[in-house]
């Protein structure tokens, strides 16, 4: 008992210091053979998505407008893959593991039944909310910051057939935006110094919004670009090498430009009719919406009000010259990959 409370507080702080974790703490569950998924999809025959993504990237924005449509529904964060203690932490006490593997176990055909039991229960969890709302397609969102390309690789041994969706944004905007949601929604976690920046802004504002006061520690700003800089790379990659064609990867600007364009190729992406009526004026109406902002102002209205949530480029007025100066040594070249600049000079 005492051994695996000082896990969880040692991971727990490394998630805290460095935004992201490790799933080595985990076991190595097998792939689910392809017999068992047939099997499994007999009993559990809708069409899996997932929708990863780094923090504040809009992956929330993303699930509203992909469940406008009739056939298609997704949910909020179950991180199956993506946040421990994860999915496969149900099977991942050595005696459970050895009930489930052992061979007088004459149910599990003389292999780890770990997999099969773990589709299962994510199959069941999704099927069971989508069908309660008349839908047939269904998926998860959770972002993948804490665990990045391992997300996708938990994913592919349990779910080889789904398909993945990563959405990206401006590392620069996603940086401040999950800045001033840890300011409002998780001071408790906050280091001394990140509490004193939060205390400066809220007395203070103008220097900050001006750029010459920096958001960030020195540290933790070269650490939060570093942590966006692994997810974009190690997600997209195995995203590809994993999924094909299965697999699709979106930048959230796009998005705000063309609703339409982008969502009608996903939906299409996920085999979803289109033509269905009322599509156009469902999604244009949810565009109206942002619940996420009105919550953030109700909770923390004083720290937020001069804040244009979901602007892009606020960075250009929030990051001092050391903040462009950091970010472009660490992440010039992925902002260019990506579109968001064509060379250093911004």
């Amino acid at each position: 008992m005492l051994a695996d409370l000082n896990k969880r507080l040692n991971l727990a702080a490394r998630a805290l210091l460095t935004g992201r974790v490790s799933s080595q703490l985990h076991p190595d569950i097998p792939m689910i053979t392809s017999e068992d998924l047939l099997e499994v999809k007999e009993f559990f025959p809708m069409e899996k998505f997932f929708i990863f993504g780094h923090a504040r990237s809009g992956t929330t924005l993303l699930v509203r407008l992909i469940r406008q449509h009739p056939q298609v529904h997704c949910n909020y964060q179950a991180h199956f893959f993506t946040r421990p203690p994860l999915l496969q932490s149900l099977v991942a006490d050595a005696d459970v593991r050895a009930w489930l593997s052992r061979r007088s176990n004459r149910w599990n055909r003389g292999r780890d039944l770990s997999p099969v039991v773990l589709r299962t229960v994510a199959d069941f969890i999704m099927e069971r909310d989508a069908r309660k709302e008349g839908k047939y397609i269904v998926g998860d969102k959770s972002p993948n910051s804490l665990l990045n390309g391992d997300a996708v690789r938990l994913m592919q041994k349990i779910y080889p057939e789904a398909r993945l969706i990563y959405i990206v944004r401006d590392g620069r905007d996603a940086l401040i935006s999950h800045r001033f949601q840890n300011f409002i929604d998780a001071p408790q976690h906050l280091s001394r110094e990140d509490l004193e920046i939060r205390e400066a802004f809220s007395r203070q504002s103008s220097a900050f919004l001006g750029g010459q006061r920096s958001l960030f520690s020195e540290k933790g700003f070269r650490r939060a670009v570093e942590g966006w800089i692994q997810n974009v790379q190690e997600t997209d990659q195995l995203g590809k090498q994993y999924y094909g064609e299965r697999y699709v990867a979106l930048r959230y600007e796009d998005l705000l430009k063309g609703p339409w364009d982008a969502m009608s190729r996903l939906w299409v992406f996920l085999g979803a009719d289109v033509t269905q009526k009322g599509l156009r004026e469902a999604l244009d109406k949810e565009l109206q919406q942002n619940p996420d902002a009105d919550w953030q102002r109700q909770k923390a209205g004083d720290l937020v009000e001069s804040l244009n949530k979901g602007k892009q480029g606020s960075w250009r007025d929030l990051f001092t010259e050391n903040d462009r100066k950091v970010f472009k040594a660490i992440g010039g070249q992925t902002l260019i990959t990506w579109g968001y600049e064509q060379d250093l000079n911004w």
